[in-house]
């Protein structure tokens, strides 16, 4: 009699196929189906693999308590296999959704799930295809009982740094998804930032892509080290087969998105966190999508001269580069903090800083210190007053705005750059502009302001000398 499988993954796409490679290669049996007979080809006939024709075959291939993984689109095609699977389960069973969910999505079903006694957890994966065949970082979120029986699976299968697995719990229901959304929305910030540079780099100092790809070599073995600094130097260098040219200079500049990052700032505005860089990224996805409208635009518009003086050092795109990947980080995790408190979930920064060393897309080596800094709770309210990360960001400050003054001149769009250094200049002033927006408010709607010197809400005599 066949023994049976450990875990069963519904959905053999790209992510689900590795996973279920990566579960068989740890030592897991694991039960596969996919809607699409074709997705269960290439797993035919491999050793602790069983390909189920349907998702009750699936089911009565799994060992009890059954565990069952989701790694289906995000939106109606999870409650779609939740009802072709979740009527084959019995109380005690756990079911996993790998998937991108909204948080939101995933506090719904836990619920639903819940009253049928079943287990389930939301589990954000990220790692793209190698992580999920070598080992993603994966964050998990739902009831601890349901983690508990599931940890071991996930931990052995996740990435590992220090000999730790890159796979932690962060509360109940969503906490999981939530945290994999900002990632994404970090990651939205660290690509915008990236291009924003080379696009600099090309424009500015008419560099060719292989110096390009030479600089970023180069930062790659310093404090901006990161897995998107390391890509982007491979990228640079590839050669279309075609032209025998540049293939990014093949390349259409439009740039699509699933909606992560768009979550990411709509939970940001909601929680009423500021994280404009992680906003201005998502709108330059969404601005590069209108090139026909750009292109239009560019032929009847007269272009910028370019501002008299030399360019500033390549050593001062780093500088600034590195300064907003800091406060790109900075917003993602002050929108981290402020979900943990409006939600009440246990999830501590430092472990998604921790985890997030490894297997996943945004995984550098400034995160060390953004874990040293968020290891003990409550940790700093921002991690622009972390003196590790401060200092780094003063030290990048004049380069910095020597690049973007540069840029500005000579009609570089830099929304991200732009938006980082703003945020920053916000963050350290002792006093705003809010001062002007109170008074409008309370002139045109009597909302009342406040003042420096005594507290309560005041109405200003508007029109009267």
């Amino acid at each position: 009699m066949t023994a049976p499988c450990d875990i069963g993954v519904v959905g053999l796409g790209v992510m689900g196929r590795n996973l279920a490679l990566n579960l068989r290669d740890h030592g897991y049996r694991v039960a596969a189906h996919d809607s699409t007979p074709s997705a269960l080809a290439p797993l035919a006939d491999r050793d602790g693999i069983v390909t189920c024709a349907d998702a009750s075959a699936l089911v009565a291939a799994l060992a009890k308590p059954r565990v069952v993984l989701l790694m289906v689109p995000a939106g109606s095609a999870v409650d779609a296999a939740l009802e072709r699977v979740v009527p084959t389960l019995e109380p005690g069973d756990i079911v996993l959704d790998g998937g991108n969910s909204h948080f939101l999505d995933t506090r719904r079903r836990t619920a639903a799930l819940t009253r049928r006694r079943l287990g389930f957890l939301g589990v954000g994966i990220s790692g793209g295809e190698t992580g999920a065949r070598d080992g993603p970082a994966i964050m998990a979120g739902g009831a601890a009982d349901a983690f508990a029986a599931a940890r071991p699976m996930l931990e052995a299968i996740a990435a590992r740094v220090g000999g730790q697995p890159c796979c932690a719990y962060f509360g109940t229901d969503g906490a999981g998804h939530f945290v994999k959304m900002l990632h994404n929305g970090i990651e939205y910030a660290d690509m915008q930032l990236i291009a924003e540079t080379v696009f600099l780099l090309r424009r500015r100092h008419g560099l060719a892509l292989d110096a390009i790809a030479d600089l970023f070599e180069a930062w790659n073995d310093g404090p901006l080290g990161s897995f998107l600094i390391e890509i982007t130097a491979t990228v640079l260098r590839q050669r279309d087969r075609e032209t025998g040219g540049a293939l990014l200079d093949v390349i259409l500049d439009r740039a699509g998105q699933k909606g992560t990052g768009q979550w990411a700032s709509v939970a940001a505005l909601e929680l009423g966190v500021p994280a404009p860089t992680i906003m201005e990224a998502v709108a330059a996805r969404a601005l590069s999508a209108l090139q026909p409208e750009r292109i239009a635009a560019a032929a009847e518009a007269p272009g910028a001269t370019a501002p008299p003086g030399s360019p500033p050092p390549p050593e001062a795109y780093r500088d600034a580069l590195l300064g907003a990947k800091i406060c790109a980080y900075a917003q993602g995790f002050a929108v981290l903090a402020a979900a943990r408190d409006q939600y009440g979930w246990a999830l501590e920064l430092g472990a998604a800083a921790r985890i997030w060393q490894g297997g996943c897309i945004i995984r550098a080596r400034l995160l060390a210190d953004v874990e040293a800094a968020l290891r003990d709770p409550p940790g700093p309210a921002n991690l622009l007053r972390v003196p590790a990360l401060a200092e780094r960001v003063v030290h990048a400050l004049p380069s910095w705005r020597r690049v973007i003054a540069d840029g500005v001149a000579a009609g570089v769009p830099l929304p991200a750059l732009g938006s980082a250094l703003a945020y920053c200049d916000a963050y350290r002033s002792g006093r705003l502009w809010a001062d002007v927006i109170q008074a409008q408010r309370d002139y045109f709607g009597a909302h009342g302001f406040e003042r420096i010197d005594r507290p309560g809400k005041f109405h200003g005599d508007w029109g009267v000398a």
